[in-house]
């Protein structure tokens, strides 16, 4: 985005953009966690690193306020809260 299309663009707008791309950020936190966990047995200690890093990602997203009907946050409070 250029400097000029930053600056016409409303608060608003811009604050819309923020929130989705936070979205598909925590979703792709939220594939990662299901995937290593429906891929079977999680053993390797970098397999529990990358799910607790991403989970410490999905706990600060959740504790967000800017979260509108339009973002789901079902599937983010699952794989937060999922154990295997």
């Amino acid at each position: 985005m250029t400097e000029e299309t930053q600056e016409t663009q409303e608060p608003q707008e811009i604050e819309a953009v923020y929130v989705e791309q936070a979205y598909v950020s925590t979703m792709h936190s939220v594939d990662l966690i299901n995937r290593l966990y429906d891929e079977g047995e999680v053993v390797l200690e970098e397999d529990l690193d990358t799910i607790q890093r991403n989970k410490d990602h999905l706990e600060i997203m959740l504790e967000k306020d800017f979260w509108t009907e339009d973002q789901d946050i079902t599937p983010i409070q699952a794989a937060f809260d999922r154990t295997e």
